[in-house]
């Protein structure tokens, strides 16, 4: 296919010196969209990506490599279109059992999202679906979710518990988290929400559970099983006291924390994420502009959500001016869950923020790689440059603006994590 030329204020970039031993596979011929500045595509032309040890050992243009391709490496593969970061949905509630289908029909029929979970629908029902299947089956009904993301571009995927809402399940929720990075070779973060809802048997003693799901957290995190803390600070889920409490637990195991915040009213969760240097503030809906300074000061991104906007209905934007104005990285995801948000494109969710929240396309997709890596503490992934993962998407697209143009369709030629094809 055709590519733009590099910008003509941006040197190409040419990689470490050549140091004499094989890369593992090179890609040539493709454009590169390396999101490696503060703005822009970062775009190469005609380019070549190497990798070794699943990292980027060399990228830049075609003519700069530093031998003839067939000496670099034993697999060298041509390609066209466009090379973009793997794409990173960092809010996901993919591991459930069931669906909520009738939910969403109640919806459109006039039922609020409060009132269908007042009346024992919501989020509980998935808590008794999950309880009911055991992990094999839970794992056999995740897979198909997890593959979709994949198949459109994910390389890294954030998982949250919730639906278990008792030690056991939620032990089971996050041991199959694990168990889907290790089946699909994709890169799993897993995040600890037992302060989703209230379960049924603490109905009238929130207390009693958020003490003990703080008293659950120590034990799955000595097994391995989480990354982060997160919590749904909200009227219809937890105070912010409440969530102080859970927040508290996660700092004493040295956990960051990340918060469903400010989605259905003011409670002041992104200023709360921020005081306990919250690697994420989600939804953001309401968020009030003292919070937006708040996250700007302590490094808290702002995770935007508009599949759970556009399944809603919701008509009340995130303050997106004030979190560009005080420099509050905006990422996006999926928050792929069968209630509120059954969307299993990361890409669609670019283009919805298009759609919903005008967001440029290179705003959506830095959304979904550089941003969405901070949000999630990562490293070494988001951009395309020597020494990160090689983490990345082949993609059958003239220009990157695509990705957020295309509504559906497979546009993804491969995907790769780690410098292994996932897809």
């Amino acid at each position: 296919m055709t590519s733009s030329s590099p910008a003509p204020d941006r040197p190409p970039y040419d990689g470490l010196p050549y140091d004499g031993l094989p890369y593992d596979s090179l890609i040539l011929g493709a454009s590169l969209a390396t999101l490696d500045a503060a703005a822009g595509y970062g775009e190469i032309a005609d380019a070549a990506l190497a990798w070794r040890d699943g990292r980027i050992a060399w990228l830049g243009p075609r003519a700069q490599l530093p031998a003839a391709p067939e000496a670099l490496a034993a697999q060298v593969i041509q390609a066209s279109g466009w090379i973009t970061p793997g794409l990173i949905d960092c809010h996901t509630h993919l591991v459930f059992a069931g669906d909520r289908a009738r939910e969403f029909e109640l919806r459109l029929q006039g039922a609020s999202y409060e009132e269908i979970a007042r009346a024992g629908g919501g989020i509980v029902s998935s808590v008794r679906a999950v309880r009911e299947a055991d992990e094999d089956e839970l794992l056999r009904q995740s897979l198909p979710r997890a593959r979709a993301l994949i198949a459109d571009g994910a390389t890294t995927l954030e998982i949250k518990s919730g639906y278990g809402l008792d030690f056991d399940n939620e032990r089971k929720m996050l041991r199959v988290a694990r168990r889907l990075g290790e089946t699909l070779g994709v890169r799993v973060r897993t995040t600890y929400l037992a302060a989703h809802a209230l379960p049924p048997e603490y109905q009238g003693r929130a207390d009693d559970y958020i003490d003990a799901a703080c008293r659950w957290l120590p034990r799955l995190h000595a097994e391995g099983l989480v990354d982060a803390v997160d919590a749904f600070c909200e009227g219809i889920g937890f105070s912010p006291a409440q969530t102080t409490r859970m927040f508290e637990a996660a700092r004493a195991l040295d956990l960051p924390v990340k918060l469903h915040a400010d989605q259905l009213s003011d409670l002041g969760g992104g200023a709360l994420a921020a005081a306990f240097d919250g690697l994420s503030a989600d939804h953001v809906e309401h968020t009030s502009l003292d919070s937006v300074r708040a996250m700007a000061a302590h490094g808290t991104v702002a995770v935007l959500l508009p599949g759970a906007f556009h399944v809603l209905r919701e008509t009340k934007l995130p303050p997106l001016d004030a979190f560009r104005e005080h420099g509050v990285a905006m990422a996006l995801a999926t928050d792929c869950n069968p209630g509120t948000s059954p969307l299993l494109s990361l890409r669609q969710a670019m283009q919805l923020s298009c759609a919903h929240f005008k967001l440029t396309p290179e705003e959506a997709l830095r959304g979904a790689t550089v941003h969405a890596a901070q949000a999630l503490g990562l490293g070494d992934a988001g951009a395309l440059k020597v020494g990160a993962s090689a983490d990345f998407a082949l993609w059958d697209i003239r220009h990157p603006a695509e990705l957020c143009y295309w509504l559906g369709g497979r546009l993804a030629q491969r995907v790769y994590c780690q410098g292994r094809q996932i897809a």
